[in-house]
């Protein structure tokens, strides 16, 4: 399963790289901002499942950066700063903050909280639901979720989509799809699995994800 992905928005290179690592090290995926002047564009590009938030930035401060992403996304925000103000505690809270943690930070209480929250926005994230980039595979209910829109998919649909998250950046051979999806039967026309592909990528692009599945010419396919 792909890991979750982290953004780290702190100015402050030492802290970053350590925080960075120490996500690295337990297994997230931790991305961060250099351009403070286009956090908010980083954001929705990288569109992380969780972000660390520092206070006190240049350009904008991480009160104005936490209300600003809140009128396009809900994902998980921890305030990690040096301030130790009950007001500035309460300012995170009041504009859409999941949490406040001061520096210098205890790094086990900081991952729990993270796990915490990963765990209370992502249900089930371990099994159910597979995460991947921005998108979020919902194996239970047979729903493919990207930035609160979703498409429905068919028995065969889900399966292809769950075979390439399960290799997500590996290339799938089209014989091993064809094998996982049909049981190893002695015959499948070769044509099926393109038709259920592109249906897919049909679906896909009705919620903005396009090219998401991509081609290997005489290989297979791959996320």
């Amino acid at each position: 399963m792909a890991a979750y992905k982290i953004m780290i928005i702190e100015d402050d290179p030492l802290i970053r790289t350590e925080l960075k690592h120490m996500l690295w090290g337990n297994g997230y995926d931790a991305v961060t901002v250099s351009d403070f002047s286009k956090t908010v564009k980083e954001v929705k590009k990288q569109a992380p499942h969780l972000i660390l938030l520092d206070i006190r930035l240049p350009v904008a401060d991480g009160f104005s950066l936490c209300s600003e992403i809140r009128t396009f996304s809900d994902i998980p925000i921890v305030f990690v700063t040096s301030s130790h103000t009950d007001m500035d505690e309460l300012n995170s809270i009041m504009l859409g903050g999941d949490a406040y943690i001061t520096k210098p930070y205890h790094t086990a209480i900081l991952l729990a909280k993270i796990a915490s929250l990963l765990k209370k926005a992502y249900p089930a994230g371990n099994q159910e639901v597979m995460p991947y980039q921005n998108t979020f595979l919902h194996l239970e209910s047979g729903r493919l979720e990207c930035n609160g829109r979703q498409v429905d998919l068919t028995k065969n649909e889900l399966k292809i989509l769950y075979y390439l998250y399960k290799n997500a950046g590996r290339i799938c051979p089209r014989s091993d799809l064809i094998d996982f999806l049909w049981d190893n039967q002695l015959y499948v026309d070769d044509n099926t699995l393109s038709v259920n592909v592109n249906r897919i990528r049909d679906k896909l692009a009705s919620i903005g994800l396009h090219d998401f599945i991509k081609t290997k010419h005489r290989q297979g396919y791959f996320i």
